[in-house]
């Protein structure tokens, strides 16, 4: 990342970390962040957050894993719900055990798959999550938003 845009970054997470109470973050504050395990491993970092148009949510994260210096690694799609924010030490913990990842079916950076509900829901069972769009919803009425 370009010394200028790494700084940008930084300034932003510092101006939002001190906050007390942090329910937003932008984007483009998350695109770059370390991922970590509970054992506090390197897993690698995410690429993009790719957002459901239809329902308004993140579907998933796409994360690079593998490779050395970025070269050979692949990116894998990562369930939202799959990932906790851990704003004070700039990283974001996935609680799924390196063995799985893994394993896990990634895709190259230049063919991206077809993302649609039914690979979604294979990606997401493959984590053990249920989708989002399967999640009990509460109904809106006038007055609740």
């Amino acid at each position: 990342m370009p010394e200028e845009a790494e700084s940008e970054r930084m300034t932003r997470m510092e101006t939002m970390t001190g906050r007390d109470n942090l329910d937003f973050l932008s984007a483009s504050t998350i695109k770059g962040d370390k991922v970590v395990n509970k054992a506090g491993e390197h897993l690698g970092k995410i690429e993009e957050l790719m957002i459901d148009l239809e329902d308004g949510r993140v579907a998933y994260a796409a994360l690079s894993f593998g490779g050395f210096l970025g070269l050979g690694s692949k990116l894998f799609a990562i369930p939202w719900q799959a990932l906790q924010m851990k704003l004070h030490d700039h990283a974001i913990l996935l609680d799924i055990p390196k063995d799985i990842l893994e394993k896990a079916e990634g895709f190259d950076k230049d063919h991206w798959p077809v993302t649609n509900r039914e690979w979604l829901s294979a990606m997401y069972s493959y984590y053990g999550y249920q989708p989002y769009w399967k999640a009990e919803r509460i109904e809106s009425r006038p007055g609740n938003l």
